[in-house]
């Protein structure tokens, strides 16, 4: 006999006959065998979620995304095995299953926002554009990654605040990771004036660079004239190094080829005015 199952319309009389309709076909040993298809289904999804966990962990798949996705899979499996039982013990699966997506389609829109970042956030940790600790400029903010999850992304700022991004915002816009390589290059410019001889200019920048303990040799560094302006000629100074290392010789080299132009004699130009008050 087919039942219908009530609407959210339907009087609790009608429920309460739907499921008289229900029991009055139920037999013990139909009961038992739907105890039976139940534990089957138990014992499949057991063999199915330890094979997908045991892939995710061959393939080194980020731990939120790996708990995140065990999860959902459980919960899509439970849903399959209840549809599957009451159907089976004669229960009106097709109203069922249209219940289920309207409530779906409900929580879809009501979610949109959350299912966008955590959308995102399953993104990020796929495809793996940083990892905590790396400093990333994303989502219009530069800091240090100190937590990645589902729905937002923490980032420690160097003034020591911590900014929570939304992964939407993450994952559509670009991301800049500081951190990524292993190697960086310092790039510089030093405005001379024209008076100053450009081969000695360009010696005691390579001093400078050849003294300092963390600029490395390979590539080589660049140290060439790359402008000429209305009152000052422009070098440019090139040097890679360790990632880590990068701030430390960015300032250093401000400092240190700053001092040694002053001992030298090398004049830095800057723009200024000179204004000339002439009598009648």
């Amino acid at each position: 006999m087919s039942t219908e199952l009530p609407t959210s319309s339907a009087t609790p009389e009608e429920t309460v006959e739907v499921f008289e309709q229900v029991a009055r076909g139920m037999t013990l040993t139909k009961a038992l065998y739907g105890v039976l298809l139940f534990l089957a289904c138990m014992a499949v999804m057991k063999v199915v979620l330890s094979f997908i966990d045991r892939t995710m962990t061959r393939l080194k798949v980020e731990p939120t995304v790996h708990k995140f996705t065990h999860s959902c899979l459980k919960v899509l499996m439970w849903v399959v095995t209840g549809l599957i039982v009451a159907a089976y013990l004669n229960f009106p699966v097709n109203s069922l299953v249209t219940v289920l997506g309207v409530i779906g389609v409900a929580l879809s829109l009501s979610l949109q926002g959350s299912l966008s970042n955590l959308a995102g956030g399953i993104t990020v940790m796929a495809t793996r554009p940083f990892a905590v600790g790396d400093y990333v400029e994303a989502g219009g903010v530069s800091g240090t990654v100190n937590e990645i999850g589902l729905v937002y992304t923490k980032l420690k700022t160097i003034d020591n605040k911590i900014i929570f991004i939304p992964n939407g915002e993450i994952s559509g816009e670009k991301i800049v990771n500081y951190n990524k390589q292993e190697q960086r290059r310092v790039d510089l410019t030093f405005t001379v004036s024209y008076d100053d001889d450009p081969e000695r200019v360009k010696e005691i920048m390579r001093q400078v660079i050849g003294a300092h303990p963390k600029a490395l040799f390979t590539p080589e560094p660049f140290v060439r004239t790359t402008s000429l302006g209305e009152s000052s000629v422009g070098y440019t100074l090139r040097v890679w190094c360790a990632t880590e290392d990068y701030w430390d010789l960015y300032y250093d080299l401000l400092e240190q080829v700053r001092a040694a132009f002053d001992r030298e004699g090398v004049e830095l130009t800057y723009n200024h005015l000179n204004v000339h008050i002439m009598k009648e």
